[in-house]
């Protein structure tokens, strides 16, 4: 009965949008026809796609946008995959980082995560000059990509765009801002539109990021890890920056990108991806930390202002810790348990003066191979772990504390300045680990912080 209900407030809900789409643009771009584009020589390489109705919930219920998009380059494959990733670009008055963007995105995947995967890139800037610059440059760079149906290049004609100036001033936006994020909504429309069913879920990006190693397998086990706990998710967030690195189930795609349409004059992207979330009965924001992506862009696509815009929730080295318990014998402060060293998040452990031999013990639930360490102690100069070395252990075993630990340890490296990192560690020792000790070769009368452990592991998750 509830389901019913929520699908009748969703159907209500598009009826008063269309209403007052209607009113206030007289306009309607369902079923309306463009005359065509002229196009230089260098992009005669195109064609229409519209949209299969297919990949829209309950035929019928909710309409697709009569859109049809111009194929620039490459083309989606026939069969549906893991993730489709979404990126709008425009021309910048400084820069271009569409590219490099790209480049991030596949060079920080595995190949089968490549493979798992399809990048769609709507061009949707109304410079022709531009846009034949560009997929020239696309089609030079991404060769591979584009056979392997893992990257869509297309574009949308000016005259299919309802009206992005002489719009309302919400929140006293001065007029060239209204129209700048008008029309971002549009754009970001018709790319969600567009992917709707080429993936079995979607992620959001910009065109000026960079992305951490593995995002994909570091998504997928998010996913996974909300799936085991049965929660009711519309969103999940794997960047803190505007409509950087969301993602969404592809089934909800169609609703998102009408919802955008509709209401694309009343406020920025960000905010309505937020009021659709909370409309979906999701309320609280499900934000993974560290972040997968980062904002790299100096200047603004708008006005080309410069931007500084970073996540500070970023880690540059992608390390995404697999599931393990963790054990201490140091006497720990209040709630800084050991664990929160390990998990993501802002979390860390203080522990009280420690002893010579005293130990933070890491189980993992599965053997893993790893290839990198990062261990962070201290805070701004304060409580770091002067004396301990880091040693990877194999053969769980319980021991006499009814704690799990490891039948034997091989030494790795020690802390320099309270910090330890090292890489390449497979190289050396090239079977799976079940343990990773931090153990205390000095004792020391301050408290010690252990702000971050995190390791970087070779895939060995099954196929995407």
């Amino acid at each position: 009965m509830r389901r019913h209900t929520k699908k009748n407030v969703l159907v209500v809900l598009l009826l008063i949008g269309g209403l007052y789409f209607v009113s206030h643009w007289n306009f309607l771009i369902a079923g309306r026809k463009g005359s065509p584009e002229p196009i230089p020589n260098e992009l005669t390489w195109h064609s229409e796609r519209l949209v299969s109705s297919e990949s829209w919930l309950d035929q019928g219920d909710y309409l697709p946008l009569n859109v049809s998009y111009r194929l620039l380059a490459g083309a989606p494959s026939t069969q549906q995959r893991y993730l489709s990733v979404g990126i709008s670009s425009v021309k910048r008055k400084n820069g271009n980082y569409l590219t490099p963007t790209l480049k991030s995105v596949f060079s920080q995947s595995s190949p089968e995560e490549r493979s798992s995967m399809v990048v769609v890139v709507l061009l949707a800037d109304f410079d022709v000059s531009w846009r034949v610059t560009t997929v020239r440059e696309v089609k030079t760079e991404f060769a591979v990509e584009l056979e392997q149906g893992q990257l869509v290049v297309l574009h949308v004609p000016r005259d299919l765009y309802p009206p992005f100036t002489g719009l309302k001033r919400n929140y006293n936006d001065a007029p060239d801002r209204v129209s700048f994020r008008s029309k971002q909504n549009l754009d970001y429309s018709f790319l969600i539109n567009y992917s709707a069913g080429l993936g079995r879920y979607y992620l959001q990006l910009e065109d000026d990021v960079s992305c951490a190693k593995n995002f994909l397998s570091s998504i997928k086990r998010r996913v996974e890890e909300q799936e085991a706990k049965k929660t009711t998710w519309t969103m999940l967030e794997f960047s803190t920056l505007g409509y950087i690195g969301k993602l969404y189930k592809s089934t909800n795609l169609p609703l998102l990108a009408r919802f955008l349409f509709l209401f694309y004059q009343e406020m920025p992207c960000d905010w309505l991806m937020s009021r659709f979330r909370e409309l979906l009965t999701q309320k609280g924001t499900i934000i993974f930390k560290p972040s997968l992506f980062q904002h790299m862009g100096t200047f603004s696509s708008f006005q080309g202002t410069y931007n500084k815009l970073k996540d500070k929730d970023f880690e540059e080295g992608s390390y995404t810790n697999p599931l393990a318990e963790v054990y201490s014998d140091m006497s720990t402060y209040k709630k800084q348990y050991p664990k929160l060293a390990w998990d993501a998040g802002e979390g860390f452990f203080w522990g009280r003066s420690p002893e010579n031999g005293s130990y933070l013990t890491v189980v993992f639930k599965d053997p893993t191979v790893v290839t990198g360490i990062i261990v962070e102690s201290g805070s701004e100069g304060k409580d770091l772990l002067e004396s301990a070395q880091v040693e990877i252990g194999h053969d769980v075993i319980t021991t006499e504390k009814n704690e799990k630990s490891c039948k034997e340890f091989q030494p790795v490296g020690t802390l320099a300045n309270g910090r330890f990192e090292m890489q390449e560690i497979d190289k050396r020792n090239r079977s799976t680990s079940s343990c990773l000790r931090i153990k205390v070769t000095a004792g020391q009368k301050d408290w010690v912080i252990i702000k971050k452990i995190r390791i970087l592991t070779k895939l060995s998750t099954p196929p995407l």
